[in-house]
Order: C-alpha cells, then sequence, then structure tokens
C-alpha cells in the first residue's frame, strides 16, 4: 500500500520545513466553514491545518507523510492511498476536496479528478493548488518529482474536460488558485 516513492522524497523534506506559501494559507483560509472536507495529497498537513471542518479527512499516498500529518491533526481521519487507485470514500462523501501543490504529481491526471468529482457532493467545490507554469518554458530539472505543468489555459481546460465548473482560476506568487464546482 501507499508509495515508496513518495516515501523517499518526504524522507528528503525538513520535520519541520516552515509555514506554507503564503497565497496558498490565505486560499485555503478563504474556502470558510464546510461539513466534510477531503484534502487530497495532504502531505505533511500544513496547509490542511488550515481548513475549517467540521469532519475533516486527510488522505496521501506517503505513510511518512501521513506520521507527520498525524501530529498536526488530531481530530482528522487519516488514510493512506493507494497510487493511481480509485479513491476508498464513497459517491457525495465531501462537500470540499482540497489538493494542493498535488495534481502536477498525479500519473493518472484523468482518473484522479474523475475521482474527485464522484467523491464530492452534486454542487460540492474543488479547491486545487499547483505552480504556474508560463506559456513557454524552458525544460525543468530532470530529477523534479513533478510530471506536468500547468498554465491558466491547460488548467482550466482539464477542468472543463473532466466536468467541473470554474468559478475561478487565478495566478498569485507563482501559483494557479482554482476554484470548481461539480
Amino acid at each position: 500500500m501507499g508509495s515508496r516513492y513518495d516515501d523517499e522524497l518526504w524522507e528528503l523534506v525538513p520535520e519541520d520545513p516552515g509555514p506554507p506559501a503564503a497565497q496558498l494559507v490565505d486560499f485555503v483560509r478563504g474556502l470558510g466553514r464546510v461539513e466534510r472536507a477531503l484534502d487530497l495529497g495532504c502531505g505533511d498537513a500544513r496547509l490542511t491545518a488550515e481548513l475549517d471542518a467540521a469532519q475533516l479527512t486527510a488522505a496521501d499516498v506517503s505513510r511518512v507523510a501521513l506520521e507527520r500529518a498525524r501530529r498536526r491533526l488530531a481530530d482528522a481521519e487519516l488514510v493512506e492511498l493507494e497510487p493511481d487507485a480509485p479513491l476508498p470514500f464513497g459517491d457525495g462523501a465531501f462537500d470540499l476536496v482540497l489538493t494542493a501543490e498535488t495534481a502536477e504529481h498525479v500519473r493518472d491526471l484523468q482518473l484522479f479528478l474523475s475521482e474527485v468529482r464522484r467523491v464530492l457532493v452534486p454542487g460540492g467545490r474543488l479547491a486545487l493548488t499547483t505552480p504556474a507554469s508560463a506559456p513557454l518554458v524552458r525544460p525543468g530539472d530532470p530529477f523534479s518529482p513533478h510530471l506536468r505543468r500547468f498554465t491558466s489555459g491547460s488548467l482550466r481546460r482539464v477542468l472543463d474536460d473532466l466536468g467541473f465548473d470554474v468559478q475561478s482560476l487565478r495566478r498569485r506568487s507563482g501559483s494557479l488558485l482554482a476554484l470548481a464546482t461539480r
């Protein structure tokens, strides 16, 4: 279960890497209060801790990341995921799914976003952040764990194609911040 590759990456991250980027914290705090939220790709939960939810679930493919998340999230349900597999949650289980700095790492993006759509209630919200790329970019670091890059246009197309209604999509301090509904 889980991902040894992602565990190895998380072992390289300091135990206390400092606060998350301000634009990401502002985005998450701006989501407001929800009943049931899922942070998909929660990592060490530095952003998850900013969510305001009555019921909070944090999920990741890395056992190392989830062990770190457990120290920050006393009341959340933590779930270890299988990479490239359907999510282990029922249809319409969440009002909000946050996926912050995760989509660029996912091998099967279509499955990932289709599963997000499935676990959201009708009218539920997807809050997605990813590093912003310029339309024309030089080749990146060949050892980067990022599998893809997004521009505003490419991210909007992906979300539209997978049945999301994009409510807002903006670039701020090197990040794309998208809010879409199911």
